[in-house]
Parts: structure tokens; sequence; C-alpha cells
């Protein structure tokens, strides 16, 4: 096990580093984030950086991992004086409560933009929108927002046009819950029966495209061509998103650049487009919209890195839907990729997408064997370092930090 270095072999293969460099590609923008500019210097020399890219393999249980000290969980020495500058000087507010005011009434203001006087399409349009989720892409939204405000001209103040991308980012996630769980035939989320499973597969389609038809109706409301065209990419996301992952690829090294690249359409590309429409709301430099991308990009790519270590350490009662659910929709996430390089036998099963009696159960094994759920949650920590590499950029602020300290929260979260 200690010989294998990292999974995908990234240590002496240009070919495997081309694949992560081609990432950035995809992902959009000019930086590229980690994967990015580190795959595109290797594939040049031929080789990957093995100090940035190598595993870390942990003896602990993940839950201890998860809950070391942030000093130490991020592996960067940049972001880590970061960190003790920031905590020397002063205590990192809670960001939920730092972003509350502007979120006040969320909900009832989504509703409001759901105005519908048919009963029953009102009452599965607002079925999800009860105030149980976690509100996070609003939450990072209006933080971005008064971050931006602040770095460009000391304004504290949120746009009212900055908190319409907070509903409209809601709007649209929510939606594409509703046909995620449609195609993947759920029965259950946030503890409560799905949409299709209440009112049936047909009706839950036409709520889900009532709440997006809702939410460009209110983008096209703040009436800037550029933010309107940067979340109309979201959309596109999300349905080549969805495409990829009723794909796979045969070859083992290019199916984790297939992994990562539907991991950022179907999650990432939503938080870094929102946190990017309310940048260009805020001031005029590409350089501020950049680093609310990159931010936004890296900490939804470990956000969903973390979300399928969950789906492996956590109880169906926590999660609100149904452990193992990836494996048993024959999807092949980080723990399994990573695993597959220990058990090779894993290979087959991820071919047939885990659909022979046992494929489930064995999958699960091979990965609680393995170190696939460590490598996958370091893998996060380090996207979340760059994520705190990129916000680090712009004016100390309270909301600055707040952004700093929601990469911490996004790791050590349990459901």
């Amino acid at each position: 096990m200690m010989g294998w270095g990292w999974s995908w072999r990234l240590r002496c293969c240009g070919h495997h580093a081309a694949a992560l460099a081609g990432i950035r590609g995809v992902h959009g923008g000019s930086g590229g984030g980690w994967a990015g500019a580190i795959g595109g210097r290797a594939a040049a020399a031929g080789k990957v950086h093995c100090s940035l890219l190598k595993p870390m393999f942990l003896r602990n249980s993940v839950s201890a991992h998860l809950c070391r000290p942030q000093s130490r969980l991020l592996h960067s020495s940049r972001v880590a004086c970061c960190y003790s500058k920031t905590n020397s000087e002063a205590k990192y507010k809670d960001p939920f409560k730092l972003g509350s005011n502007d979120l006040k009434n969320l909900y009832e203001d989504i509703k409001k933009e759901l105005f519908i006087t048919t009963q029953e399409l009102r009452e599965m349009c607002e079925y999800y929108f009860d105030g149980k989720g976690k509100a996070l892409r609003p939450m990072l939204v209006v933080l971005m927002a008064r971050a931006c405000n602040i770095h460009h001209n000391n304004c504290r103040d949120v746009h009212p046009a900055q908190r319409s991308i907070a509903v409209i980012a809601e709007m649209i996630h929510t939606a594409s819950l509703v046909h995620d769980d449609v195609i993947d035939g759920s029965n259950s989320r946030r503890g409560k029966k799905t949409v299709n499973q209440i009112w049936g597969e047909r009706k839950a389609v036409l709520a889900g495209d009532y709440i997006l038809s809702a939410a460009s109706v209110a983008l096209a409301r703040i009436g800037n061509a550029t933010v309107i065209s940067v979340l109309s990419q979201v959309i596109e996301d999300l349905v080549r998103g969805e495409f990829l992952q009723l794909g796979s690829k045969e070859n083992e090294n290019e199916r984790f650049a297939h992994y990562l690249e539907k991991t950022f359409k179907k999650t990432a590309s939503l938080i870094a487009n929102s946190c990017k429409a309310v940048s260009i709301l805020a001031c005029p430099d590409p350089k501020v919209h950049e680093i609310a991308y990159q931010y936004g990009k890296n900490i939804g790519i470990a956000f969903q890195l973390i979300d399928d270590v969950l789906d492996f350490t956590s109880c169906a009662d926590q999660l609100g839907k149904p452990a193992a659910a990836d494996l048993k929709l024959g999807l092949a996430t980080g723990p399994v990729l990573f695993a597959c390089q220990q058990f090779p036998e894993l290979n087959a099963l991820i071919m047939r997408r885990f659909s022979l009696a046992g494929d489930v159960e064995r999958a699960w094994q091979y990965v609680r064997q393995s170190d696939g759920v460590h490598q996958t949650t370091y893998l996060a920590q380090r996207y979340c370092s760059e994520a705190i590499r990129e916000i680090s950029k712009l004016q100390p602020s309270p909301e600055r930090d707040a952004l700093i300290q929601l990469t911490e929260t996004v790791l050590t979260r349990d459901k």
C-alpha cells in the first residue's frame, strides 16, 4: 500500500497530468486552480510535483482527520499563515450569523417569485423551500458580495441585485434537486419524501421546470447582460454534468478527470458563477471576478468531494437520504476511484455500474478497507486550500474571513 503513491500515478506520467490540466479548460476562468496550474506545468515537464499532489495516508478514522485544527488540516504553509494571523488578531465571526441579515425572508421571497394560483403546482414548487436546507449557496453569495463591495469601495451593504443572485442561486439549486430525484428515482431527501414520490415523476419534472423558469425571469429583471450570460452557463453545465454522470470511461486513467469534470458541472459551477455574478455587480475589475469565480469553483468541488465521502461514512438519518446511494445508482465517486488502485477487482464492478447482485456490498467493503475515503478527504482539503489562497487576495474584512471559515465548515460537516 505504501508504494503506490498518488492514485493516478501522476508522479511519473505527463499524460495523466495533461488530463488534470484539461479540467482548467472545462471549468472556465483563466486561473485554472491548483489542478490546472500544476497539471499544465507537469504536462510540459512530463511529471507532476509530488509535494503538491502526493496523498496522505492516515491511520486515524476519517472523523478524527476532519476534526483536526484548521492550521494543520490544510497543507499549504501560506494558507496556514493566513489562518494563524487572522486567528491571532480576532476571532472568526460565524459566517451564518454574519450573513443572516441579508438572508432574512429568503424563502418567503422565493415563494413570491413562484407566484402560482394553482394549488397543487404551488405545493410542489414550494415543497423544498421550507427553511430546512443548509442555504449554503445563498450564504456564500451574500458574503462574497459584501467582500467584493468592501474590496472595491469599502461599502459593506449588499445591493438588491446581488441579493437577487442569492435567491436565484437557491432556486436553480432546488430545481436541480427536483430533477435529480426524478432521474435517480429517489424517494427521500432532507429527511422527507421527494416530490416525485408524492406527486409522480411527470409532475415533478414540470415543477422543476417551473422553478427554473421563475429563476430565469428574476435573472432577466436584474438587467445586466454579463450577469445573465454568466448564470445562464450554470443551466448548461447542470445538463452536461448530468449527461457526464450517465456515462463512464473504460480507461481508469480518464475516470478521475471525468469525475472531476462532472463534479464541477453538477455542483461547483453554480457556486462559482454565482460568486462571479455578484463580483461583476460589485466592481468592474476582471481580477476580482476571477478571484470570486476561483473561490466558488474550488469550495464547490470540495463540497461535493466531502458529500461523496459522507455517502460512506454517515448513516441515512444524518444525511437525510439513503447511505451508499451513489453505489446503488451505479456511480463511482472519489472514494471508489481511489480504492480501485488498491483493489483492481473494482474495475469490473465500475464498468458494469455495480449492476449485479452483491456488487454494491462488495464495492462498499473494498472502499472501507482502502484509503479511498482518506484520499478523497485530502483532495477536498487541497481544493479548500486553493479557495483560501484565492479569497485571501481581497482586502481584509469580516466577510472575507467568513468565506475562509466556510472552507472549514465544508470539510467538517457530517451531513
